[in-house]
């Protein structure tokens, strides 16, 4: 009784607040248009023809040799990139959590964790190509080798692997650290072995944390588009499928209906992921340790576990130098010859680079703060207030992490050039710089939106109710209150949300029209040609670009940000 006259006054709260009403039904109304609905007329496209519901796309796409091989290379690549990267970033997140390492190694760490965010999809695809390709530098001039490939498979899987595996590093560090010391104490002090304790107190633990892991790699690979075509060769995988019958076959309804496939794929585990192993996680890893947790200093763990993670950690970091050094090369691949700055000159005075940066800068620029802005509108409508459709506009936020960006891209394509349904309506925004904003909004949202959500529900509902308590409407709450207190995420999302949209490519390039020129797609087509010391100049001033941006938000929040106010109080 009490729940229900607690839940019929928030609805008189609410229907008496026209802003709110008005957010609500204005953020609705964009989620509908510009994230179900590009994936429902996929559907539509798939499953309707000229004489009704018809199976004849997917029959006709089914009987593709090629299609059918382009799933089980994904799912091939999928799965052992998830593991792979899932191992890797457990044994990096043992070794920072559990081991005693020095001040450089741990460094190291944080430059690994840092290098995929700031830099574009493809840049060790590159480095790969430009240290072991048949031109490479490892591979030809240290050591004589003419005849290998590193393209197919195998180049795939390897690149994939080292872009995302600090990403499991990354989660996993917050569920070892959560772990209560305690546990594994009570185990050693019963004469078990530091493997046995592993094996058997760790490992369980951590099970259903490393199955997300493995999940969101998955959904990852599957869903990249970038590396593969840059270093897939005749290796074809569903992205690049889809991307090939658009642009080479021109097959835009058989192009639609492979994207459901991919859609399909990448939906079931996100839901496995979200809605199974999230929740199990956090059942299993619950409060916070009890007392501190003793570290590894045993010289023969210690050393062979830094030198291991030591090594690696370089090695990523090296294939990530490798970029701005080949930008320095005269000729790549012949030999060693002065250093020259006139790829970067070249850049901007014959391949229009000038006009790639800003038109890229600008899009960003502008998509940047309606992400943020949109993302924390999302988060407390989600955390602090109750209405009947809160539970639609979380999903489908939140749905966008899960459709590849190939996949949006078709969505867009099937769903704006034509008008929505086809009636000529926001016909106007196809191929203008407005679908790309769009596009750039929608893919970082997520992003922001669980970053807003972690940090609104630390803030304690009395503040707030206060301010209503004087008067103030929702409008003036959450600009004067709500968003000041979250103001280190707000700009944690601006930044990630510019950063996102600036290395962008999956989606926009099917979408970008000769009017505007973005800098990942210039890159894309110079790695294409073989141009690896131009493709590397545009991602050596792109990832400066992104890595000062994340700098300088890091300095602001560091001087400027709540956690500043905190500290000083």
């Amino acid at each position: 009784m009490a729940k229900s006259q607690s839940a019929a006054l928030d609805r008189k709260k609410l229907m008496a607040d026209p802003v709110m009403v008005g957010t609500i039904v204005v953020l609705i109304a964009f989620l509908t248009l510009f994230i179900l609905y590009p994936l429902a007329i996929l559907l539509v496209d798939s499953f309707y023809g000229g004489n009704g519901f018809t199976l004849a796309t997917f029959q006709r796409i089914l009987a593709m040799p090629s299609f059918t091989k382009a799933i089980g290379n994904t799912l091939k690549v999928g799965f052992l990139v998830g593991l792979l990267s899932t191992i890797v970033g457990l044994l990096f997140a043992y070794v920072e959590v559990y081991v005693q390492v020095g001040k450089l190694v741990g460094g190291l760490f944080k430059v690994v964790s840092m290098l995929p965010v700031v830099s574009p999809p493809f840049v060790l695809s590159l480095s790969m190509i430009m240290l072991f390709g048949k031109a490479g530098i490892i591979t030809r001039f240290l050591l004589g080798i003419y005849d290998n490939s590193v393209y197919g498979f195998w180049g795939i899987v390897i690149v994939q692997t080292l872009t995302f595996f600090p990403v499991c590093y990354m989660m996993l560090k917050g569920l070892l650290k959560n772990i209560d010391p305690s546990l594994e104490e009570a185990a050693r002090d019963m004469g078990a072995s530091r493997s046995t304790v592993f094996m058997t107190v760790t490992l369980p633990l951590l099970l259903p944390g490393l199955g997300n892991a493995f999940l969101v790699t998955f959904i990852e690979s599957i869903a990249d588009f970038a590396n593969p075509m840059i270093i897939g060769g005749s290796y074809d995988t569903l992205a690049t499928t889809i991307y090939l019958q658009i642009t080479g076959a021109y097959d835009k309804e058989g192009a639609a209906a492979m994207a459901v496939v991919l859609l399909c794929i990448t939906l079931l585990m996100f839901a496995v992921q979200k809605y199974y192993l999230e929740a199990k996680t956090a059942a299993t890893l619950t409060g916070k340790a009890s007392r501190g947790r003793m570290l590894i200093a045993d010289r023969s763990v210690t050393i062979p576990l830094t030198l291991l993670c030591g090594l690696a950690a370089f090695f990523v970091i090296l294939m990530y130098l490798c970029v701005p050094i080949g930008a320095l090369f005269p000729t790549w691949g012949y030999k060693f010859s002065p250093l020259t700055f006139k790829w970067f000159g070249q850049v901007f005075s014959k391949y229009k680079g000038l006009k790639a940066f800003k038109d890229s800068f600008v899009l960003s620029l502008i998509s940047a703060p309606i992400t943020a802005l949109l993302s924390m509108i999302i988060s407390y409508l989600v955390v602090k207030r109750k209405f009947k459709a809160k539970g639609f506009i979380e999903a489908v936020s939140m749905l966008a992490m899960a459709v590849p960006g190939t996949v949006l891209g078709v969505g867009y394509i099937r769903g704006f050039s034509g008008g929505v349904f086809h009636t000529g309506f926001l016909q106007g925004i196809y191929g203008t710089g407005l679908i790309l904003i769009i596009v750039f909004v929608v893919r970082s949202l997520p992003t922001g939106t669980r970053s807003g959500i972690s940090a609104l529900r630390q803030i304690d509902k009395s503040i707030e109710e206060s301010a209503y308590d004087m008067g103030a409407d929702s409008f003036r709450v959450f600009m004067t209150v709500t968003l000041p207190l979250i103001k280190d995420s707000f700009l944690s999302g601006l930044v990630t949300a510019f950063v996102r949209s600036i290395t962008a490519i999956s989606a926009i390039i099917l979408l970008v029209t000769p009017q505007f020129l973005l800098i990942t797609v210039q890159i894309n087509e110079f790695a294409e040609k073989g141009s690896y010391s131009i493709a590397c100049a545009f991602a050596t001033i792109l990832i400066i670009i992104t890595y000062g941006s994340v700098l300088l938000m890091n300095l602001f929040i560091k001087y400027f940000g709540t956690s500043k106010k905190i500290k000083e109080e």
